[in-house]
């Protein structure tokens, strides 16, 4: 009975208390006046809660510095999000799809399947990324971090620095196929030059182009250990060895011939070569 009437209590004047409270913070933090005080004679909000000015109070951004800036909590919030998204903008527009991709076919054609590990193929796709993006990253950031910092460029026009470099590095890579494809998609018939063709275009056609390129590599690294394999198993077919498996025995010497041909330095010089940088 003890805990029924507490809950009684708490649901009909706590409850409501507190919700008065928060209303009263949250509107008097709207029209810039403290709780338990009048607004100040020429101050916002001084007419009263019907004042129009409230709703531009509410949509003002202030930093405590110039008016129409940002504030520092928001500034924080869109960094945040950056960050949480910078991932997928490092797949979608730099090279590192087509080298994490050979990466994988190369493991696979190999025949080790944790070997080398995951963490150990992403990280050198993301070195290799920064090495070959290297000359388009210190465009992004002579053009638009620096100018930025220096307040020299406005926010819009340090975005149209970063994404140009971009657009043009994707455009070097991209097929004119799966560019024409995605234009015809987005109803877009001629332009006077790259600079008209949104970067929603851009962006599809070259992941796809850069999908075809890291297959038609991982085909051409596929030849060799194929060859090893059909030896192989022909060799245990003629032995009369038909239960052991072929992979079992290929496999040593995918790896023996992977390392007399210095296959690392193949792949991944002719891989940074397929980039037109």
């Amino acid at each position: 009975m003890k805990f029924k009437k507490l809950r009684r209590f708490l649901l009909l004047f706590v409850v409501p208390a507190l919700l008065v409270i928060m209303f009263t913070g949250t509107r008097a933090y709207a029209t810039g006046v403290t709780p338990g005080t009048l607004p100040e004679e020429g101050t916002v909000g001084a007419e009263g809660p019907d004042d129009p000015d409230l709703l531009s109070v509410g949509l003002t951004f202030n930093n405590g510095t110039e008016e129409g800036r940002l504030s520092g909590t928001l500034q924080i919030l869109l960094v945040i999000t950056v960050i949480s998204i910078a991932p997928s903008i490092l797949v979608m527009v730099t090279s590192f799809t087509r080298i994490v991709v050979v990466l994988h076919f190369l493991r696979q054609a190999v025949g080790t399947q944790s070997s080398p590990p995951n963490n150990v193929l992403i990280g050198l796709a993301l070195f290799l990324t920064v090495f070959i993006m290297s000359p388009v990253f210190l465009q992004i950031n002579d053009n638009a971090i620096q100018p930025l910092k220096k307040q020299e460029i406005t926010q819009e026009q340090a975005l149209d620095a970063t994404i140009r470099p971009l657009k043009k590095f994707m455009l070097d890579q991209t097929r004119q196929e799966d560019l024409r494809l995605f234009m015809d998609v987005a109803k877009i018939d001629t332009v006077e030059s790259a600079d008209e063709i949104p970067i929603t275009v851009v962006i599809p056609s070259f992941i796809i182009s850069e999908l075809r390129a890291a297959f038609i590599i991982g085909f051409i690294i596929y030849i060799p250990f194929i060859v090893i394999d059909m030896v192989v198993s022909s060799v245990l077919m003629s032995m009369g060895m038909m239960m052991l498996p072929p992979t079992t025995i290929s496999m040593p010497f995918k790896i023996l011939l992977f390392v007399l041909a210095d296959g690392w330095n193949l792949v991944i010089g002719e891989l940074v070569k397929s980039f037109n940088i």
